[in-house]
């Protein structure tokens, strides 16, 4: 079995910083690729940022230049770096892995969600 947790959520005025952090722990092989997503009431789950094991990053254009996505391939954690915090961030925010379990193929994985609430 694979879990994972997020932690880092909260509230911050508009302006401010935060930063979300992903653990993954069970019986994990490789993760591929790992991202956040985020959802805000009455509205679908988006993506914000992903990365994969081999260093690319993608980030939504209502982030670029205001979050950061990073990894500790050794630790199975990712980070998401949240500066510059607007109100329209708010939402419950999911972090995702895509992990191999060997010798079964790749399978995705989501974390609980935090909700982030950011104050005008």
């Amino acid at each position: 079995q694979v879990q994972l947790v997020e932690s880092g959520g909260g509230l911050v005025q508009s302006g401010g910083s935060l930063r979300l952090s992903c653990a993954a722990s069970g019986s994990i092989d490789i993760i591929i690729a790992a991202g956040w997503y985020r959802q805000a009431p009455g509205k679908q789950r988006e993506l914000v940022a992903t990365l994969t094991s081999g260093g690319s990053t993608h980030y939504a254009d209502f982030v670029k230049g205001r979050f950061t996505i990073s990894r500790d391939n050794a630790k199975n954690r990712v980070w998401l770096q949240m500066n510059s915090l607007k109100p329209e961030d708010t939402a419950v925010y999911y972090c995702n892995m895509q992990i191999v379990r060997l010798p079964f193929q790749s399978q995705d994985y989501w974390g609980q969600g935090t909700q982030v609430t950011v104050s005008s």
